[in-house]
This record gives structure tokens, C-alpha cells and sequence, in this order.
């Protein structure tokens, strides 16, 4: 009767260790699962936002003829962003590049107003404009995905099989600190910053 019983718990055991398993397994694909969904979600917008730079650059050529710098810089940046690959890490890079260059960019286009009250460049920031905070969403709902699947997987015990079955981590999707860019504001003796009042 000892022998059976303890049979019955060893088989109890592993059927409750199996079916922790199988929730466990199962888990961590519906979070990578929601990884891969956000992640296609900033590819959808950086896609939207590689197609807007040609017109972007192409709208300012005549406007902006001693800028061409600008616009070139803008141009490699775009292209270094969309052959960039699926590396997230390096894509983030190259997309911080590209963001850094459409800043620039825009700054100099403020020193046209003739281009700024163009209607189709108006249209075109307003597209810019809505997609990089549509980027922004992305980026943000994806880092937090990341960061339930990264815990998920890394907290015990499934850190005993995550790596093993196949769930390596995920990488967030941000700019490293030196690529962003700073852009520098004087302050006037009233300690208000200066420039040109309204």
C-alpha cells in the first residue's frame, strides 16, 4: 500500500509539474507573440516615415538650394535606417540617426518661410509630425511588452527552461544617450529663455 501510494503522488507530482510546464511554455509564446505584433507595429510607422522623407527632400530642393548638406545628410540618414535590418538594437541606431537628421532638417526649413507656407509642406510636417508620435506609441507599447516577456522569462523557475526552449530576451527599442540630440537653449538675463517673443 506505501509503495502504490507514493506511486499515485510521484505520478500527481509530474502530471502538476507537466501542466505547470505546458501554462509556463505557453505563457511566454502569448509574450513574445505580443513582442513580435508591437515590434511590427513601429516597423509599419518607421516604414511610414521612410517613405515621407523623399518628398520631404524632394519638396525642399528648390527652397533650400545652399542647404544641400542638409538634405543630404537627411537622404543617407533615411537610407541607413531602411536597410538597417531586423536587428532591433541596430535599428534603433540608425533610426536615432535618421530622427537626429529630420530635426536638423526642420530647423533649417524654419529659415524658409516661403517652403513653410507651401501647402503640400505643410501637409508633409503634419504627416511627420503624426508619425513619429504614432512611433512613439509604438515604441512605447513595445518596451513594455518587452519588459513582462524579459521578466517572464528571467524570473524562476522558468529561467530554469526559457533559454533552453527557445526565449532568448527581447531588445528594447530605444536611442542610446549620445545619439540624441541636445538642442540648446540660451537663457536671457531674466533667466526666460531667448529668442523671438510673440
Amino acid at each position: 500500500m506505501g509503495i502504490s501510494t507514493f506511486g499515485v503522488i510521484l505520478a500527481a507530482a509530474v502530471v502538476v509539474v507537466t501542466i505547470w510546464v505546458i501554462v509556463a511554455f505557453n505563457g511566454l509564446v502569448r509574450l513574445r507573440n505580443r513582442v513580435q505584433s508591437g515590434w511590427s507595429d513601429i516597423d509599419v510607422q518607421l516604414a511610414r516615415r521612410h517613405d515621407l522623407v523623399p518628398n520631404l527632400v524632394e519638396m525642399s530642393k528648390g527652397y533650400m538650394q545652399h542647404e544641400r548638406s542638409v538634405l543630404e545628410d537627411v537622404t543617407q540618414a533615411r537610407a541607413e535606417a531602411a536597410s538597417s535590418g531586423a536587428n532591433v538594437s541596430q535599428r534603433a541606431i540608425a533610426e536615432a540617426s535618421l530622427t537626429g537628421a529630420l530635426s536638423r532638417f526642420m530647423v533649417h526649413v524654419e529659415n524658409y518661410p516661403e517652403l513653410r507656407a507651401v501647402e503640400s509642406m505643410k501637409l508633409l510636417q503634419e504627416q511627420l509630425t503624426s508619425t513619429e508620435n504614432r512611433i512613439a506609441f509604438a515604441r512605447q507599447y513595445y518596451n513594455d511588452e518587452v519588459m513582462s516577456y524579459n521578466i517572464a522569462r528571467t524570473s524562476f523557475p522558468r529561467n530554469l527552461f526559457s533559454n533552453v526552449l527557445g526565449f532568448g530576451p527581447a531588445a528594447m527599442f530605444s536611442a542610446e544617450a549620445s545619439d540624441r540630440e541636445v538642442i540648446p537653449v540660451q537663457m536671457s538675463e531674466s533667466g526666460l529663455p531667448s529668442g523671438d517673443a510673440g
